[in-house]
This record gives C-alpha cells, structure tokens and sequence, in this order.
C-alpha cells in the first residue's frame, strides 16, 4: 500500500512547511529564483563562450581567417572536453537537488566527492590526448594543409590546460546547485577577464599569433580553476570527508545517468561540427568560396550562436535545481510553473537575437577582421539561413534540462541526440549532394525544426502526467 496515500493532510501540509523553513526552493517566488540562479549561470556561460570567441576576434584581427579556421577545426577537442565536464557537474548539480530534497544529506555529499574526482581523472586524460594523439585528431576534425600548423600549435597549448579547464565547468555546476550562483559566475569571469586583457598583448605585443591566443586562455583556465577549488571546504549543503571522496561505482553511475543529457548534447556538437568541417572542406572545394573561406566562416558562426545557446542553457540550467527540487519534494505545481517560465523567457531572448542574425551579420562579421568580399558574402549566408530558426533550438535546448532535473535522463538524452544526431547529421549528408556547400547551410533550419516538434510532442506529454500527479496529490 502507498503510505503516503494515508497520511493526513494536515500532516503533509506541516511536513511542507518545515521543508519551507529549511529551502527556499520549495516556496520562494519562481520568478525570483529563476533571476537569482538563472543570471549569474548566464554569465557564467557566456563568459565560457567568449574564450572561444575573444580567440577568434584577435586572431582574425592578428593573423587571418586562416588562424580563425584553425581554432574552429581543434573546437571539437574543447567541446569533447567539455562534454565530460558537463556530464559530471550538471549530473552532479541534479544528484545533489534530487537527493536534498529528499532529505537525504549522505547521498548528496557522497554524489559531490565521486563527480569532483571523476573530474579530475578526465581533466588529466584529455591532456594527455591532446599531447599524444594531436596529429590523428586533428585529421578526424578535417584539417587543411593551409591550417595544419597554427592547428597543431593551438591544440598542442591547449591541451595544458584541460585539467583546470574540465574541473571549473564541472565545479562551476556543483556550486550553483549548492545556492552559490554568483561565486560560480565569479569563478568563470576572473579567467575570461584575464584572457581578454592577455589575447591582445600575446598577438599584438609579443606577436605570438595563434600561440598566444592559447597561452592566454590555458592561463585564464588554470586561474579560474583555482579559484573554483577555493569553493570546496565552503560547501553549504553538504560536508565533505575523505570518507566520501572514495569512489562508488553506483553513485558516478546515477551522476552519469543524470547527467547524460548534457553529455550528448556536447558530443552530438562535436559531430556535427566534424561532419560540417568534412562536408565544407569537400564541397567547399568545388565551389569559388574554396575549402577555408567556409570552414573559418561558419566556424563564426556557431560560436557567436553560442552566445543565443549560453542563454537558453543558463536558463534552463539556472531553473534545474528549482524542478529538481520540487520534483523530489512532489510539488509538480511549482515544477511545471518553473519549466513555464524558463520557457517564455527563452523564447523571448532568442527571438531577439535571431532578428541580430538576420538584420546586422556583418557588423558581427567585421569583428573578426575585414576579409575580401568573397568570404563577407558566405559568412552573411551562414548567418541567416543555417541560424534562421535558432529560437525553437532553445525550446529543445529548456526541454531537455527539464527532463535531466526530473530525473528522467532517457527522454533528456534523446532530445538531446534529436537536433544534432538524429536531424542535423543526416541533413548535412543528404542536402550538400543537391545544393553544394551552401546544403551545408540549409540543414540547420531543417534540423531546428524537426527537433522542436519531436520536443514539443514529449513536453505535451510530461506536461499532462504532472498535471494529473498534482491534482492526485492535493486530493491525498
């Protein structure tokens, strides 16, 4: 028999307001947790972007599309990185709100520990990939021979960097979810703030090109990571032993689980960006725009459009706690009202920015240096038709996290593969074969839309079993 049937109201009513007393997830007003928790996260990401992004305006303006079609072609490394990052913190993020809001402190500082050595472990595993294995992953991600050497010199500098750079994204996650959101945005501000102040003194000063440019984001890397380590004895929530760093393979199991979502959605990334990479350097050959024009273009592109996706996901990732929180504590009213409300502001912002692409593409392109009017006109063209429908992007971008915080990582995971794998890949195969390096374009669209039905379909569905789960619960 299901004893919480049996329990009186009152009795749940009084459990409610202890819960009350102990977080202010479970009856602060949503607006104002989603604006305390979703701002400082939006700034965190959008500071994570501008490492990438503050490379390329400098190497553009200091060497040359060609630098810039460097960088975009060792990206897939960073955001394979990242992936993992991003798999144990925001896991972890969703293993801590779950576990507190059942009262179950154990769990959560067992789950904090385990994802904070997993970390680690990585961290000190992509460095060696990055060293070792350079010149076959450099390959796979479709480099030219124009690109080889400021490619291997980017990835080879880099690469140093991935421990500090893998433990502050996943720290980075952890200290949001424990109700530090703003020292988690001041971790990732001081190292982007230090490499915008190092990029141009590396190029410029010291004409170190492409070298420089990795130097100064390994160095804003390891001071960002530093601080984040500062966080760990801070910990509100929870107490961390020595005892509780002793890895379980059932707790990094459920973190993995959780945070498997996150994990595709960067991996799917990376594919893309290689399956785009290859296609543009083949197509792009048999087009007047040849095979670098394209791959430093749209290379562009998908980072600035980083800066829309920073938001969606700062959103989504701000509201997480806030659902799994009251998912844990079976508040579904609060739960869809939190989703409800992360979504309308998203649409909202993005939407914005899609009228950006498409009315002023290049005064974003002039930022990264003045070309020839060949390349201006296929960076105008990738802005406006492969971002054309960037807002329902972000509505499946909320939908996954929303699954991922009720700890529904299946539907989570394929939201996630839907757009990039599922959609995006096949149409970056199929669409070139009739319009040539510009059907490399076209799939964007095609994917975002595909995707947003298909999201749009298993959030009807949640939707109305939370709907019905809450009137259960009042009825009790």
């Amino acid at each position: 028999m299901d004893t919480e049937s049996v329990e009186p109201k009152e009795e749940i009513q009084k459990n409610e307001k202890v819960e009350t007393k102990e977080n202010p997830l479970g009856t602060e007003k949503v607006s104002k947790l989603i604006k305390q928790f979703a701002i400082p996260c939006i700034i965190s990401l959008l500071v994570s972007s501008l490492y990438n992004i503050v490379d390329q305006i400098f190497i553009g303006q200091g060497v040359g599309y060609l630098g810039n079609a460097a960088t975009n072609i060792v990206f897939p490394f960073i955001v394979i990185a990242m992936a993992f990052s991003f798999m144990i913190g925001d896991g972890a993020s969703a293993y801590l709100s779950l576990s507190l809001g059942k009262k179950d402190k154990e769990s959560a500082t067992k789950g904090i520990a385990n994802a904070m050595v997993v970390s680690a472990f990585f961290g000190v595993l992509f460095l060696i990939l990055g060293i070792v294995f350079r010149e076959g992953l450099l390959k796979v991600f479709g480099v030219t021979e124009a690109s080889y050497e400021y490619a291997k010199d980017y990835i080879t500098i880099i690469a140093v960097g991935m421990p500090f750079f893998i433990l502050t994204n996943s720290l980075n996650s952890m200290i949001r979810a424990d109700g530090s959101p703003k020292f988690a945005m001041i971790t990732m501000l001081v190292g982007a703030i230090l490499n915008i102040i190092l990029d141009p003194i590396a190029i410029f000063v010291l004409h170190m090109g492409v070298k420089g440019a990795a130097i100064a984001t390994v160095i804003g890397q390891v001071v960002s990571g530093i601080v984040s380590i500062l966080y760990i004895p801070k910990f509100k929530s929870i107490t961390l032993t020595k005892e509780s760093m002793k890895l379980e393979f059932k707790t990094v199991k459920k973190i993995c689980s959780l945070g498997v979502s996150s994990f595709i959605t960067q991996i799917a990334v990376t594919v893309v960006i290689i399956v785009i990479n290859q296609t543009l350097t083949k197509y792009g050959a048999e087009s007047k725009y040849g095979s670098d024009i394209p791959l430093s273009a749209l290379g562009i592109v998908m980072k600035v459009n980083q800066i829309v996706n920073s938001i969606a996901i700062g959103l989504a990732a701000g509201a997480q706690p806030i659902i799994g929180f009251n998912y844990g504590a079976k508040k579904y009213e609060r739960v869809l009202q939190t989703y409800g409300f992360a979504v309308k502001v998203g649409l909202a912002v993005t939407f914005v920015g899609t009228i950006i692409f498409q009315v002023f593409p290049q005064a974003i392109i002039n930022l990264f240096g003045q070309e020839d009017e060949l390349y201006n006109e296929f960076a105008k063209m990738s802005f406006r038709i492969f971002l054309l429908f960037v807002m329902l992007n972000s509505f499946q971008i909320m939908s996954g996290i929303f699954f991922q915080a009720i700890g529904n990582p299946v539907k989570a995971a394929i939201l996630s593969l839907s757009r990039q794998i599922v959609f995006l890949v096949p149409a970056l195969l199929i669409l070139p074969r009739f319009f040539g390096v510009n059907g490399t374009l076209y799939a964007g669209p095609t994917a975002d839309c595909l995707a947003f039905i298909l999201a749009s379909t298993l959030v009807i569905r949640e939707v109305k079993k939370l709907k019905k789960m809450s009137e259960e619960r009042e009825v009790n």
